[in-house]
C-alpha cells in the first residue's frame, strides 16, 4: 500500500525513531502500524512505547474523594485554551462527582443516567449543553470508581489537571502517617507512570513479548550477535528485570529516598513499622489527558511529506 507522510508522522510519534526509520519500517510491513513498531523496537529504533503513551489530546483529569470512595474522570476539549476555561474546569469537577455516585459499569450506562445536578437531564445532555454554551467539542472520555473495603483511598493531582492518579491502600489502622504515606506514592505514580502494582501483576505474555524483543534487538547488534545462547539469555533476563523495575511501582526508587537507593517497597516496610500495621497497596489508576489520542497537525505532517520527497 502507498505510505503517506500522516503515517509516517504518526509512526514517528508512537516510537521516536527517525523519518527514515519509520517510512522504511512501514514499507516493509505494507503499512501495517503494529508491525512496523515491532520492526522498528528489533532494530533497536524505537523504545518500548504504545499507543496509549501518546499525549496529544486536550482536556483535564480531575479526582474527587469521599470516605473511602474515589472517582477520577478525564473530559477531553479541543484546544488548551477551552482547558483552561473555569466553566469547563467546573464542568469536569461535576463530571467526577456524577461518577463518584455512579454504578455505571462503562461509559454507555454512565452517559444515560440522570444528571446529579439536573435530575430532567442525561450526562449526555449535560455534555450536549456545555459543548453549546463552550461552542467546541467536549469528550467525557473515560472515568472509574474505586471503593476501599479495608483501608483508604487517597488522591494527587498533577499540572493543574494534566495528571490525576487514585492509590487504594490496605491497612487495619488508617492514621495521618498512612494516608500521607499513600499520598507520596501518588506522586511517585503520576511522576514515574508505572504499569503494575508488583511484578506479580505482569502478565506472562507480556513478558515472553519482550524477552522476544530484546533477542531480536541483541541478534540484530553486530557486537553481541555472535555471542553463545546461555550469554544471550542472561542478557535478556538481566534487561527485563531491569524494565519491570521500572514499571512495577514497588520496584522503582522512591523519589523521595534520600539515598537515592531506597524502593517503593521499602519505604511502605518503613511506613508500617512505624505505624505498627501493614501498610500495602491494592492498586492505583492514573490518568494523563489525552493518553493515546492525537491531535490534528497538518502543518507537522507536510513538513515530514516534504522531508520525505512525497
Amino acid at each position: 500500500m502507498a505510505i503517506t507522510a500522516a503515517m509516517v508522522k504518526e509512526l514517528r510519534e508512537m516510537t521516536g525513531a527517525g523519518m527514515m526509520d519509520c517510512k522504511k519500517a512501514l514499507n516493509e510491513t505494507d503499512g501495517n502500524m503494529d508491525e512496523a513498531v515491532e520492526f522498528l523496537r528489533k532494530n533497536g529504533q524505537a523504545k518500548a512505547e504504545k499507543k496509549a503513551g501518546r499525549i496529544a489530546a486536550e482536556g483535564l483529569c480531575s479526582v474527587v474523594v469521599e470516605g473511602n470512595t474515589a472517582a477520577i474522570v478525564e473530559v477531553n476539549s479541543e484546544t488548551d485554551f477551552v482547558a483552561k476555561n473555569a466553566d469547563f474546569k467546573a464542568f469536569v469537577d461535576e463530571v467526577a462527582t456524577q461518577a463518584l455516585s455512579s454504578n455505571a459499569a462503562d461509559m454507555d450506562a454512565f452517559m444515560a443516567e440522570a444528571w446529579k445536578a439536573d435530575a430532567s437531564k442525561s450526562v449526555k445532555d449535560a455534555l450536549t449543553d456545555k459543548v453549546a454554551v463552550i461552542g467546541e467539542n467536549l469528550t467525557i472520555r473515560r472515568f472509574q470508581k474505586v471503593v476501599a473495603e479495608n483501608g483508604a483511598v487517597v488522591s494527587y493531582v498533577h499540572g493543574g489537571g494534566r495528571i490525576g492518579v487514585i492509590v487504594e491502600v490496605a491497612c487495619d489502622a488508617v492514621n495521618n502517617q498512612v494516608t500521607e504515606a499513600a499520598t507520596n506514592v501518588a506522586m511517585q505514580i503520576a511522576a514515574l507512570n508505572p504499569k503494575y502494582v508488583s511484578d506479580a501483576d505482569v502478565d506472562q505474555d507480556y513478558i515472553n513479548h519482550e524477552k522476544e524483543i530484546l533477542l531480536a534487538q541483541i541478534n540484530n547488534d553486530p557486537k553481541e550477535a555472535s555471542k553463545p545462547d546461555k550469554v544471550k539469555e542472561g542478557m535478556v533476563t538481566g534487561r527485563i528485570k531491569k524494565e519491570l523495575k521500572e514499571i512495577c511501582l514497588l520496584d522503582q526508587v522512591y523519589v523521595k529516598a534520600e539515598d537515592g537507593k531506597q524502593s517503593v517497597a521499602a519505604y511502605l516496610d518503613q511506613v508500617s513499622k512505624a505505624c505498627g500495621a501493614t501498610v500495602a497497596i491494592k492498586q492505583f489508576i492514573r490518568f494523563e489527558t489525552g493518553e493515546g489520542l492525537e491531535k490534528k497537525n497538518e502543518d507537522f505532517a507536510a513538513e515530514v511529506a516534504k522531508q520525505m520527497g512525497m
